[in-house]
């Protein structure tokens, strides 16, 4: 039973590897022909093409010169031993050729040298699509490319020949070039431009090609044996079936895990809590600590699997460049990572020790901060309310100024991407916050001209009440119906403002109130009941003393005004209520009717408007008093 699980696992393994492995062929094929297509790109033609046509100059000059040497040396053998004036002659012409040929030898090496680091050869490939040597220039018919990938063809056909052997390639000496023989097929030609590209001989580097060549064919005849083979086959099922019993247990270890997750719950796990806020309950930790276990079970099996890879690939000759490509696709990118931070790192440095020291600057102003608001330090014209709005304001363009600073270290930031983003950035809040900036000014300039402080009584527009917050952007007030209202600092600007609070404690405010009495009321008692009904409130001074007004002498009334001092701006309404009942007490008890301004009362048998418990006992309302006249006859 076990033998047929492990069986299936393996069978599943194995052919999730053969489908990588494709894929991965694939990307190397599509790879290597996009590198093809960027060597055989317009500029590089361009390169090589006009290098060609001044090698074609100068190779025609070369043939020239040697049909004339060719004609001159027969000429001198021709001669007889007694012509040496001719003989001398013809030699000097000889060497003139001579000498113009190592003036073209030099041409030649001086346009290649030019072209040594921009121009790109063609590669001759072995039989693993690894590079042996590589071609640069034309010969005959023959482009570069042209040859290289006649080469590569002629190097492939002597590893499929039974029985090669090394010593059957030779190197054989042509009229213009040197060969390379095996049996009777020419493998390559080295012309003297092949010579000067690789700053070699003849000799020496026909040796290096026949040393390349033979090495190659060897190499790929010893691991393209069949016992060879019967091995790497073999190596490579041992590689599937440790990592299948790896990834089988890697998975057993997590279930298990998974498993001891789950039991802990409402034991050891018990949620996370941020003091009375509930990050995670049991189970939504539970849930989130199984989803971690999942992930990181998944990332070891594929850390696994791309560790295996490149070892499969690595044992057979044909896919051994792919183990250095998929390593190449975790290191290039950390090697660019660890490069970059290493190249950044001053600049990184820089901009921590201009943050320190900003940091430490600020510390700096908060301090002073501190010791305006506790009283400690006095600056004439600078009150202490406003050390703390100062010092936000400061903060704000510390920081903006750190900012500035460090934008220049910043990776990227000469990148027209990046400031096109900053740019992008500042046009949305300068047009997206219109409304809020002009409440911030607002703010500030409130800040500054110290209407109201917090517990403040005001009266903003049409709002009474308590200020509760003073912010950039509104000012909260609770009004004495417990009601909170948030007022636009733009609106408390446009609107008038009543301060109850600001001179309260030092010289008191006035609260007052009218009061309307008929005229048969004498004036002095007036005064006396008003004035006594003040000293009676609750939190009215006895120092200044209230005094009163009469404000109007109206048709049916006069109107006499209360005003009162106090200290508490904020009981207010506590304070009126208290002085309009005493008000209505002590007028009661002197006797005074406090009737509307209009009212209408036949004296004559009607009651008074004083309640009864302040009218004497034996108060009877008068009756009323007829007078009948009679008419004259």
């Amino acid at each position: 039973m076990f033998l047929n699980k492990y069986c299936n696992a393996l069978a599943f393994y194995t052919q999730t590897i053969i489908l990588i492995v494709l894929l991965s062929i694939a990307a190397q094929s599509f790879a290597q022909s996009d590198s093809t297509n960027v060597k055989n790109d317009s500029i590089n033609t361009s390169i090589i093409a006009n290098y060609n046509k001044k090698i074609a100059v100068i190779e025609s000059q070369r043939l020239s010169d040697s049909v004339k040497k060719a004609t001159l040396e027969a000429q001198i053998l021709t001669l007889k031993t007694t012509d040496n004036l001719k003989k001398e002659e013809l030699q000097k012409q000889l060497e003139v050729l001579y000498s113009k040929d190592s003036i073209r030898i030099a041409q030649k090496k001086a346009q290649i040298n030019l072209l040594r680091l921009t121009a790109k050869g063609y590669p001759v490939s072995g039989f693993f699509k690894d590079t042996l040597f590589t071609i640069y220039s034309k010969l005959g018919s023959f482009s570069a490319k042209d040859r290289a990938d006649a080469i590569s063809a002629r190097i492939k056909s002597l590893g499929e020949q039974f029985g090669f052997n090394a010593d059957s390639l030779k190197t054989v000496a042509a009229e213009t070039t040197i060969d390379l023989v095996y049996k009777e097929s020419i493998i390559i030609s080295i012309s003297e431009n092949d010579i000067l590209w690789n700053n070699s001989t003849k000799t020496a580097l026909a040796a290096n090609y026949k040393k390349i060549i033979t090495n190659a064919v060897v190499k790929y005849k010893q691991e393209t044996d069949v016992s060879t083979l019967l091995k790497e086959v073999g190596l490579a099922l041992l590689v599937l079936i440790v990592m299948g019993i790896l990834i089988r247990y890697l998975r057993k270890l997590f279930n298990w895990t998974a498993f001891k997750i789950q039991q802990e719950q409402d034991k050891k796990i018990r949620g996370i809590k941020i003091r009375n806020f509930t990050l995670f309950d049991a189970k939504q930790q539970v849930n989130a600590l199984l989803n971690v276990n999942t992930v990181i079970k998944w990332l070891l099996i594929l850390l696994l699997v791309y560790i295996a890879l490149p070892i499969l690939f690595g044992i057979f000759p044909w896919t051994k460049d792919f183990a250095g490509t998929l390593f190449g696709y975790i290191l290039n990118p950390l090697k660019k990572i660890i490069i970059g931070f290493w190249n950044y790192l001053p600049n990184l440095i820089t901009i921590l020790v201009i943050v320190v020291v900003f940091r430490y600057v600020l510390k700096a102003i908060k301090f002073l901060k501190g010791e305006i608001q506790k009283g400690n330090l006095e600056i004439p014209g600078f009150y202490a309310d406003w050390a703390n709005p100062t010092y936000q304001i400061v903060r704000v363009i510390i920081f903006a100024f750190m900012l500035v600073v460090i934008f220049p270290y910043l990776p990227g930031s000469d990148s027209p991407v990046f400031q096109g983003v900053s740019v992008f950035l500042g046009f949305l809040f300068t047009f997206g916050s219109a409304g809020s900036l002009s409440n911030i000014v607002a703010g500030l300039i409130l800040t500054y001209m110290r209407l109201f402080k917090i517990g403040d009584r005001v009266k903003i527009g049409e709002v009474i009440g308590d200020v509760i917050e003073k912010s950039l952007l509104v000012t909260r007030i609770r009004t004495i119906k417990n009601e909170i209202i948030s007022i636009p600092n733009s609106t408390v600007m446009g609107s008038h403002t009543i301060n109850y609070s600001s001179d309260a404690p030092e010289k008191g405010l006035i609260i007052h109130t009218t009061v309307t009495i008929g005229y048969d009321v004498p004036w002095k008692l007036m005064h006396e009941a008003l004035i006594e009904a003040a000293s009676r409130t609750t939190f009215v001074l006895k120092e200044p003393e209230p005094f009163v007004l009469q404000t109007s002498l109206e048709d049916f009334y006069v109107a006499y005004q209360i005003n009162a001092y106090i200290k508490e701006a904020n009981k207010q309404a506590i304070i009126y209520s208290n002085l309009h009942q005493n008000i209505q007490d002590v007028c009661n008890e002197k006797g005074i009717e406090i009737m509307s301004p209009h009212y209408r009362a036949a004296r004559d048998g009607s009651s008074s408007t004083i309640p009864a418990n302040y009218l004497n006992k034996d108060y009877k309302a008068p009756p009323f008093n007829i007078n009948i006249q009679k008419e004259k006859e």
